[in-house]
């Protein structure tokens, strides 16, 4: 078996890079893939630099940055707008209450105007008290005891109630300058013509004693008192 030549070249060559190798040592070996790829620890990012960490020094609740930096939208106005406050009811204004008689008139027949104002057929009209009764307005109990009476005669004094039969209801009264004005409801019932006056006398002046005035006007509904009697 013949063994291969070397050439001059192939000689040359080899004696080459043997120098080479003795001056600039072994070559680097190439990089393997799991060096060349970055770990998963090399990407963690600092603690300090993210945003939602809360600053651990002390100092005022005011000066703490928010955790949230992203700004809330602001909410919509409700569409139902706020119910007011209540507001308080008035105090009533009227009269003071007062504890007092009421004055109540009735007729003295054929009295002829001595035991006071003279009226009708020769008759007087005469004044009353009750208990003491208490009110703020004294109009209203003064009308409603006339009319709640239903005795012709007035205990043992001798006068007379002429309104005794009637059918009426006190609806109101207003008080302008000295005038008294009442409303009542219902119907009259009387004994004759000499009870016209005397019923008008017993509601308009028991009407101006409660309400201290000096004239009396008396509505029976809604129409002039003398315009009903007028009837009779």
């Amino acid at each position: 078996m013949t063994r291969p030549r070397l050439t001059a070249f192939s000689v040359l060559g080899l004696c080459t890079l043997f120098s080479l190798s003795a001056c600039f040592g072994p070559p680097t070996p190439a990089p393997t893939s799991s060096s060349a790829a970055p770990t998963a620890t090399s990407t963690v990012s600092p603690t300090t630099a993210s945003p939602s960490a809360s600053p651990t020094t002390a100092g005022p609740s005011a000066a703490s940055p928010s955790v949230t930096t992203t700004p809330k939208a602001a909410a919509p106005p409700s569409s139902t707008p706020a119910s007011p406050p209540a507001a308080q009811e008035p105090t009533p204004t009227g009269l003071p209450e007062q504890v007092a008689p009421l004055t109540i008139y009735y007729v003295a027949i054929d009295d002829n105007g001595i035991s006071g104002p003279r009226i009708g057929c020769g008759d007087s009209l005469v004044a009353t008290t009750t208990a003491p009764v208490r009110f703020t307005d004294q109009v209203g109990p003064s009308i409603g005891t006339l009319l709640a009476n239903k005795n012709r005669n007035v205990g043992l004094s001798g006068l007379v109630n002429v309104l005794y039969q009637s059918n009426l209801s006190y609806a109101g009264g207003e008080l302008e300058g000295g005038t008294i004005t009442i409303y009542l409801t219902g119907q009259f019932v009387l004994g004759g013509v000499c009870d016209i006056p005397r019923a008008k006398a017993q509601l308009e002046y028991t009407a101006m004693a409660a309400a201290g005035a000096t004239n009396a006007r008396v509505f029976v509904n809604g129409r002039p008192i003398d315009e009903v009697l007028s009837l009779k």
